[in-house]
C-alpha cells in the first residue's frame, strides 16, 4: 500500500512513557510496522532519538518541539524513503524540506490531538493524531470556518524550526561518532527555503487604548467577584508589568513560582526572581505599582500585604485542589476570557473597530505590550535584562519607528536635480 495514502503509526510518546533510554535495552521498532518490516538501521535510529530527546527532560517546550520534528523526520524517512535517517544526505534532507511543504493529505489533521490515548488502563495509538496539523485563527473559527487540509501551509517561523532541530539532532550523531558530518549543515543554500526579511516580522501587541479597557475591565471583574477574579487581575499585571511568559506563571519541570521569589534586597528594592526560557535565571526589577498590585493580591488571599523570605506559599494556586497552577492552557483561558469580556465592552462603547485585535490576540501579546512600552521611557539594556533577552537586537525589534516622519523624509526626495 501507498504510505502517502496512509496515516501513520506515532512513534515518540511523552517524557514519562519514554522514561531513561540509557537504562534500557530493547529498542525494537517492530510495533510501529504493522504491515512491512522496520528498515535496516531503524533501531540504531530510534534508539538515539530517544537518547537526544531525553536531554531535554528539563525543558518540556523544547522536547515538544524537537520530537514533533523528529517524529517527522523518522515517519518521512522509515514510511516514504525505506531507509534509516543515518544514510540520508544533503539532497535528502532538501527532498524532506519539499515533502513538508507539500505533505500527503492522509498525513495532514485538521486538529491537534495526542499520539497515543489510555484504554483500560493500556496505552493505545490515537488513529487521529496526524503528523501535520492545519488550523485557523480563532476569529476565523468563531465564525463558523473550519479548517481544511488543503489549507496546509508551512510558515516561515515552522521551516526555521524544522532546520534547527535537524541540525541540533545530526550535530548530536556526529559527536556520538554515527555520522562524519552534519548533512543539513552542508545545504549551502538555505535560502532556497529561508527568507530573509528587513523589519517585516511586526511585534505582536495590544494599543495603549486596548491596554486601558482590558486592565479596567479586569480591575472591575475583580471588584465584582474577588474571589475568581483577583487572581485574574495580578497575572495580568505580571504579565504587563513583569514581561513574564505565560511558562514563567507555572509549576512546572524548571520550578515552582512562589511567593518569596519577591525578594527585597539592602537598598529595599523589590526584585522576581524567575527560572526562564532555556532554564535561564533572571530578576526582574518590580516597579512600585507591581507591588501595589502583590499586595492586593495577597490581602485577597489572607495573607500579609508582603511575603517573608520563608514564604513558600504558591504564586498562583489552583481553586480546585492543591499546590500551584501546573496547565498553560489555564493561564490562556483565564487571559482569553478577559480580552473577549473587554471586546464587548469596548463594542458597547462604540469601539468595535478599536477593539479588533483583541479578537487575535494571545497572552504573549501582553508581554510584547509591556516591553515595548518600556523601551520608550528605560534605558534599553534595563527592559532587556528583565525581559530576558539574549541580545539587544532583540530588544531593539520593540522600538517603533516613527512611520509618519520615515515617509515624511523619503516623500519629499528628488529623483532628479531641478535648476
Amino acid at each position: 500500500m501507498n504510505p502517502k495514502r496512509v496515516p501513520p503509526t506515532p512513534i515518540l510518546n511523552n517524557l514519562e512513557s519514554i522514561g531513561d533510554p540509557f537504562k534500557r535495552k530493547d529498542f525494537s521498532t517492530a510495533a510501529f510496522f504493522s504491515h512491512g518490516k522496520p528498515p535496516k538501521g531503524s533501531q540504531i535510529d530510534y534508539e538515539y532519538t530517544l537518547k537526544f530527546l531525553y536531554s531535554y527532560n528539563g525543558s518540556s517546550a523544547t522536547f515538544n518541539a524537537y520530537r514533533r520534528e523528529i517524529e517527522r523526520f523518522l515517519q518521512w524517512c522509515w514510511r516514504i524513503e525505506g531507509r534509516s535517517l543515518l544514510l540520508m544526505r544533503r539532497e535528502d534532507i532538501e527532498d524532506y524540506i519539499r515533502f513538508c511543504i507539500s505533505p500527503p493529505q492522509a498525513w495532514i489533521g485538521t486538529k491537534s490531538t495526542p499520539r497515543f490515548l489510555t484504554v483500560n488502563d493500556k496505552l493505545v495509538v490515537n488513529d487521529e493524531w496526524r503528523p501535520f496539523v492545519v488550523k485557523v485563527r480563532k476569529e476565523r473559527f468563531r465564525e463558523g470556518i473550519s479548517p481544511e487540509k488543503k489549507d496546509h501551509l508551512l510558515s516561515q517561523s515552522a521551516m526555521k524550526a524544522i532546520f534547527t532541530a535537524l541540525s541540533s539532532f545530526y550535530d548530536y550523531l556526529t559527536q556520538e561518532q554515527l555520522l562524519d558530518a552534519n548533512p543539513v549543515s552542508l545545504i549551502r543554500q538555505k535560502s532556497k527555503f529561508l527568507i530573509k526579511t528587513q523589519n517585516i516580522d511586526v511585534v505582536r501587541r495590544v494599543s495603549n487604548l486596548q491596554w486601558e479597557y482590558v486592565i479596567d475591565t479586569t480591575e472591575r471583574m475583580a471588584n465584582e467577584d474577588p474571589e475568581k477574579h483577583e487572581r485574574t487581575l495580578f497575572i495580568m499585571n505580571c504579565l504587563y508589568a513583569m514581561y513574564l511568559r505565560i511558562s514563567e506563571l507555572v509549576d512546572d519541570e524548571r520550578s515552582t513560582p512562589i511567593m518569596s521569589d519577591f525578594k527585597r534586597d539592602h537598598a529595599n528594592h523589590w526584585w522576581f526572581y524567575v527560572t526562564g526560557k532555556g532554564n535561564k535565571s533572571r530578576k526582574i526589577a518590580v516597579c512600585d505599582e507591581m507591588i501595589e498590585a502583590l499586595k492586593r493580591y495577597r490581602k485577597s488571599r489572607g495573607l500579609t500585604l508582603l511575603p517573608t523570605p520563608n514564604d513558600q506559599s504558591p504564586l498562583l494556586p489552583k481553586f480546585k485542589g492543591k499546590g500551584a497552577i501546573t496547565s498553560t492552557r489555564q493561564i490562556r483561558d483565564i487571559v482569553q476570557y478577559c480580552f473577549d469580556t473587554t471586546f464587548e465592552r469596548m463594542k458597547e462603547d462604540g469601539l468595535e473597530e478599536d477593539a479588533s485585535d483583541l479578537r487575535t490576540a494571545t497572552v504573549h501579546w501582553l508581554r510584547h505590550t509591556g516591553i515595548s512600552e518600556d523601551v520608550k521611557i528605560r534605558p534599553r539594556e534595563h527592559v532587556r535584562d528583565d525581559a530576558g533577552h539574549n541580545s539587544m537586537q532583540t530588544t531593539d525589534r520593540y522600538i517603533e519607528s516613527d512611520e509618519h516622519e520615515r515617509h515624511a523624509s523619503g516623500k519629499a526626495k528628488p529623483i532628479k536635480e531641478t535648476f
